[in-house]
């Protein structure tokens, strides 16, 4: 939590720590109990593209918005089939996890893509590391922090 921290204040950006209780840190229950729109969240979530060797991308996309796993991001990633990282692979390549991953202080190595719809957004709430604790922001810190890349249509709207 407190490399997070960190790592936002090394990049100078304003943003809200939010501590909550990690029984509330999946999505819609986050959302529900501690009153923000579903439209204002925002998921991490950690692809692996099944190829040998295998490659991984942490994909940030609006909680209204399903991410493109079998089209957008498979083709990105060059591969066959892709599909969601276990709840194991992502604590492994990580630390995080599911319902704590952040699109900061990931490994290096990392790709991070970022949905364009996120980026209409003026704040959005994103995983802050742990299931204790989210991260408010402008998206717009997306733009400035490096190996980080907008992509349009990386995800489709939910039905």
């Amino acid at each position: 939590m407190q490399s997070v921290l960190s790592e936002l204040d090394k990049l100078g950006v304003e943003y809200e720590a939010m501590d909550i209780d990690p029984d509330f840190a999946d999505t819609a229950a986050f959302c529900e109990h501690y009153g923000v729109a579903l439209e204002d969240s925002a998921n991490t979530i950690i692809v692996v593209g099944k190829s040998d060797p295998r490659v991984y991308v942490a994909c940030v996309v609006l909680a209204t918005t399903k991410l493109d796993v079998n089209g957008a991001v498979r083709r990105r990633l060059g591969v066959k089939r892709a599909s969601f990282a276990s709840a194991d692979e992502t604590v492994e390549l990580t630390g995080m996890m599911i319902g704590g991953v952040t699109p900061f202080a990931l490994p290096a190595a990392l790709p991070l893509w970022v949905d364009s719809r996120v980026m209409d957004r003026s704040t959005v709430v994103v995983g802050g590391g742990s299931r204790s604790l989210k991260v408010r922001l402008s998206p717009e810190v997306f733009r400035t922090m490096g190996g980080s890349e907008v992509v349009l249509d990386l995800a489709v709207p939910a039905t």
